[in-house]
């Protein structure tokens, strides 16, 4: 499976054979094997790619010695692919040359946080109801979470307020609308997870 690390640099629109693609750019520059991988040494084979250049003195040890090992500048961002589907050697750098335009690539990021929210944001809870008969401020309570006597308890899974967001998530087949690799941006067409500047994964799909 092939696959690049990227930052998600903003969102725009552009125009393909006349037609308009609301697109997520995204920018893969400085991709780099860091680690292959063998049935022979590791038991499976995969390449480790890694991403963003880290300060020396933000590096320890034993990065230090991995990135040395595979000649490359520590990175912050590391990510394996098995079976990647091109014949690559330690310290090599990968680019957007790996996907074409008019593929349907997934993209896995990390959902902005929400902090605590209630049902209603949560969970699409309507409320309680209608505002009648006495009830003050229940339009965004979440009623009742169960029995009384028996069980004597709020079963597992029960849908309530908590902590939102912040969740690895998959997007499949989203469309690789251009390249722009004089830049080494790609621009998929549709949203994808996480803030500005955070960190994604482009997996090709079998």
């Amino acid at each position: 499976m092939k696959g690049l690390i990227g930052k998600k640099a903003g969102m725009t629109s552009v125009f393909v054979d006349g037609k308009q693609y609301g697109v997520t750019v995204i920018d893969v520059t400085g991709n780099q094997v860091s680690q292959v991988k063998t049935l022979d040494t590791d038991g499976y084979s995969a390449v480790q790619l890694s991403f963003d250049t880290k300060r020396a003195k933000s590096v320890n040890q034993a990065q230090e010695g991995h990135f040395k090992k595979a000649n490359v500048e520590p990175k912050w961002k590391s990510v394996e692919f098995r079976d990647f589907d091109f014949e690559k050697q330690a310290g090599e750098s990968v680019g957007v040359e790996i996907f074409t335009e008019g593929e349907k690539v997934a993209v896995v990021g990390v959902s902005k946080g929400k902090g605590f929210q209630g049902v209603v944001k949560r969970h699409g809870f309507s409320g309680v109801g209608m505002t009648s008969h006495g009830q003050h401020d229940r339009s965004r309570a979440p009623g009742s979470i169960g029995a009384s006597s028996d069980p004597s308890r709020v079963l597992k899974g029960m849908r309530m307020a908590g902590r939102m967001g912040g969740d690895r998530v998959k997007v499949k087949n989203l469309k690789i609308v251009k390249i722009l690799a004089d830049n080494n941006l790609i621009l998929v067409n549709g949203a994808i997870p996480g803030a500005i500047g955070s960190y994604v994964t482009i997996e090709g799909l079998k």
